[in-house]
C-alpha cells in the first residue's frame, strides 16, 4: 500500500502545485498544439478553463509574428535547448478576444517514451513595462545596476536549474539500480546539505543588500529636482555597493562550482611578485576603516613563478578579511620573501582572532567562526582560498589568538616543477 499511495499523493501534490502556480504554464506537443495548461495560463489568455487545449500554439502569438514561430517552433523542437526568464527578448502575446499583452517566456522540454514535449511557463510583464516607460529618463548609473542584476538573476536562475537537473539525475539513478542505492543516497544527501546550506546563507546574505536596493530605488523616484542630486547620487552609491555585494557572494558560489567540477585551469608564468603585491595593496586601500593601513615589505628576489589569477584571489581574500576582522587605527602587515626553492607570503593583522575550538574547521565549506556571526559573510571564502593554493602546488598556515590577531602564511614553488609542466 505505500508504493501507490505514494504514487496518489504525488500526482496530487502536483496538480495542486501546476493548477496554484502564479505564472502561466503551458505544455505543447512537437506539432505545436496545447496538450495542457494550468488555471493560471487560461485566465491570462482569458480562456475558460480546459478551453485552451487542443489549440495551436501560434493561436496565442500575434499574427504578424505566425510565419516566423513556425519555423522557430520546429527548429526548438528539433534541438531543444533550456531557456530562462530575462534573457533580452521583447514578446508579445494574445488574448482570446485579440488583445496583445507583452510577456516574459521561459522554456523548457522533456520526453516521454512516445513523444517529445516543451513546456513554457509565461508572466504578463505588462505592469513592469509601464514601469519602465516611467523611468526611462533616469540616469545610466541606473541602467547599468538594472543590467547587472539581470544578469545576477540569469546565473542564478541557470545555476538552480543546473542543480535541478542533477537532482532528477540523482533520482533517476536510485530508481534504475539497487546496486547503487547506498551510494546514490549519499550523494542525494550531500546535495541536499549543500542546497540547505546556499538557501540559508542567501535568504540571511541577500536580505540585506536586496533591502538597501529596493528602498534606494523608491527613495530616488521621489527626488525629482536638481537640487535632489546629491540625494540621488548617495541613494545610487548605496545601490552599487549593495550590487557588488550581491556579485562578489555570487562570484564565490561559481568559484565553488568550478573548482568541485574540476575546470580551474593553473597558468603558471613568471612575474614580479613585488609588483603584483603593490598592486593589491593600491587597489584594496579603498576597503580600509579610518585609520586603518597596509604596509608590505619584500626580501629576496622579486620574481617567483606561479598562476597569478588564482594567487590574486587567495591575496585579495585573505587581506579582505584582514580589514574585516580588524579595529580602526590598525596595522595590517603584508611580508613576502622568495627563496631559491619557495615563496612566502604572509599577512598578519590586529584582529579578533579566532577561537582554538573553531580553528580545525576553518577551512570546510560554509564554515564561519563563532565570534563573527554578526559579520557579513559566506563561509566559502577560507574555503576557497585553500583549494587555490591546492591548486598552486602550495600550503597555508595560520596562527590566531582570540583578541589578539591572526597571521596566515602561504607557501609555494618559486620555479616550475613537474605537476606545472
Amino acid at each position: 500500500m505505500k508504493g501507490p499511495n505514494n504514487a496518489i499523493n504525488k500526482d496530487i501534490r502536483f496538480e495542486a502545485l501546476f493548477n496554484s502556480a502564479s505564472l502561466g504554464i503551458i505544455v505543447v506537443d512537437k506539432q505545436g498544439i496545447i496538450v495542457l495548461a494550468n488555471h493560471f495560463a487560461n485566465k491570462l489568455f482569458a480562456y475558460d478553463d480546459s478551453s485552451m487545449t487542443g489549440e495551436v500554439l501560434e493561436k496565442l502569438i500575434p499574427q504578424r509574428y505566425h510565419h516566423k514561430h513556425v519555423g522557430y517552433r520546429d527548429d526548438y523542437a528539433h534541438d531543444p535547448k533550456a531557456r530562462g526568464m530575462g534573457i533580452g527578448m521583447t514578446l508579445s502575446a494574445v488574448k482570446k478576444d485579440g488583445n496583445e499583452f507583452p510577456v516574459e517566456v521561459s522554456l523548457g522540454h522533456f520526453k516521454t517514451d512516445e513523444e517529445h514535449f516543451v513546456i513554457a511557463y509565461i508572466a504578463d510583464i505588462t505592469r513592469r513595462k509601464q514601469n519602465e516607460e516611467k523611468i526611462i529618463h533616469q540616469q545610466a548609473d541606473l541602467e547599468v545596476i538594472n543590467e547587472e542584476m539581470k544578469k545576477l538573476n540569469a546565473t542564478l536562475e541557470a545555476k538552480v536549474e543546473k542543480r535541478t537537473i542533477e537532482l532528477q539525475h540523482t533520482l533517476e539513478a536510485l530508481e534504475a539500480s539497487k546496486e547503487e542505492l547506498t551510494i546514490s543516497l549519499e550523494k542525494e544527501k550531500e546535495v541536499n546539505d549543500l542546497k540547505s546550506r546556499f538557501v540559508s546563507m542567501a535568504s540571511h546574505e541577500f536580505r540585506t543588500p536586496l533591502s538597501t536596493i529596493l528602498s534606494s530605488i523608491s527613495l530616488l523616484a521621489k527626488y525629482s529636482t536638481t537640487e535632489d542630486q546629491p540625494k540621488r547620487d548617495k541613494h545610487i552609491d548605496r545601490i552599487k555597493s549593495s550590487v557588488k555585494t550581491l556579485t562578489d557572494i555570487l562570484n564565490e558560489f561559481l568559484s565553488l562550482g568550478k573548482i568541485e567540477e574540476g575546470k580551474v585551469e593553473v597558468k603558471p608564468d613568471t612575474f614580479d611578485l613585488t609588483e603584483f603585491i603593490n598592486d593589491i595593496v593600491n587597489e584594496m586601500n579603498v576597503l580600509l576603516k579610518p585609520a586603518q593601513s597596509l604596509q608590505y615589505h619584500h626580501s629576496g628576489s622579486p620574481f617567483t613563478f606561479s598562476d597569478c589569477n588564482l594567487l590574486k584571489h587567495v591575496v585579495v581574500n585573505l587581506i579582505s578579511n584582514a580589514i574585516k576582522f580588524s579595529p580602526e587605527k590598525s596595522i595590517i602587515l603584508i611580508n613576502s620573501k622568495i627563496g631559491d626553492d619557495n615563496t612566502i607570503v604572509e599577512i598578519s593583522d590586529q584582529g579578533i582572532g579566532i577561537p582554538k575550538s573553531d580553528q580545525v574547521h576553518l577551512f570546510e565549506r560554509f564554515f564561519r567562526a563563532t565570534n563573527v556571526i554578526n559579520i557579513q559573510g559566506t563561509g566559502l571564502g577560507l574555503h576557497i582560498v585553500g583549494r587555490y593554493v591546492d591548486l598552486l602546488k602550495g600550503t597555508i598556515t595560520y596562527n590566531s589568538e582570540l583578541e589578539k590577531g591572526s597571521t596566515f602564511k602561504i607557501t609555494f614553488p618559486s620555479k616550475m616543477i613537474n605537476d606545472f609542466e
